[in-house]
């Protein structure tokens, strides 16, 4: 994740965006914007400062699995290195084993297996991290979706010597996401997120990374349904939880204002 240092990962972000779109020809698509607003911490000098977060996320089903990409365009009220005028993105393509062995893959609440390939970069700090991993769906009542990720954690990054953050050794990642969708009161409304763990490492200065927890689970309330436009607008929550914030002993425990307009 996002550290420091300008680089030249805006080309990197081109071809991801691009990997993206040709990875398959979708059945079935969803895009959406956030706008996150809350006063979030900078790691490294345990500063705090209202941060606008302005999110693209896109989630896409194909013939053998899915894909889901987002990218993070942040800026904040401190002139400090971190968070000024940044950009993030994740991108996590499968293939279900069930799909591609045309055979279902079940045992108990376990609905299928699939091997997934993530891609996380930074801009500002030119981090490249690459997840090849493996992700088990769960059949659980209500749910639409409910994942668990297992993952290495690959520091594909140049460096200090491209003029990047620190590159670090490799890790693994543990990660649950979800979408609950929920009905109150004549309202409908959802609650979804994930939560991950990240494995203790070093960088190349020989400092220690230290494992984090990072949870961001949202509740959303359909404002448009209520409008009588549903599935197109949504007000609510998230609350971010981290734990030694990128490795540091700095940490985030904030409500954050969530407005999201979906296509």
């Amino acid at each position: 994740m996002e550290v420091r240092a300008v680089g030249s990962c805006c080309d990197l972000r081109v071809r991801v965006v691009m990997w993206a779109c040709l990875a398959a020809v979708p059945s079935a698509a969803q895009l959406e914007f956030q706008y996150q607003f809350g006063r979030l911490t900078n790691p490294f000098s345990g500063g705090r400062a209202y941060t606008s977060i302005l999110t693209i996320q896109h989630a896409t089903q194909w013939k053998l699995g899915d894909s889901f990409f987002f990218i993070d365009f942040m800026d904040d009220d401190a002139v400090d290195g971190f968070n000024d005028k940044d950009a993030y993105g994740e991108w996590y393509p499968t293939i279900s084993l069930g799909k591609l062995s045309g055979r279902q893959i079940k045992a108990g609440p376990l609905r299928d297996l699939a091997l997934i390939g993530g891609l996380n970069f930074g801009a500002d700090p030119n981090v490249l991290k690459v997840l090849p991993g493996v992700r088990a769906s769960w059949q659980v009542p209500g749910f639409i979706f409910l994942n668990t990720d297992f993952a290495a954690f690959i520091d594909s990054s140049g460096g200090i010597a491209s003029g990047g953050a620190p590159s670090t050794g490799n890790s693994f990642m543990v990660d649950v996401n979800w979408l609950l969708p929920i009905s109150l009161a004549g309202q409908s409304f959802a609650f979804t997120g994930h939560a991950e763990y990240i494995g203790r490492t070093t960088d190349e200065l020989g400092n220690t990374v230290l494992g984090w927890i990072l949870a961001q689970p949202q509740f959303r309330w359909d404002l448009g349904g209520a409008l009588g436009a549903p599935n197109r607008f949504f007000a609510g929550i998230e609350y971010q939880y981290w734990r030694n914030k990128l490795g540091t002993r700095n940490h985030d425990n904030v409500v954050q204002l969530l407005l999201v307009w979906q296509l």
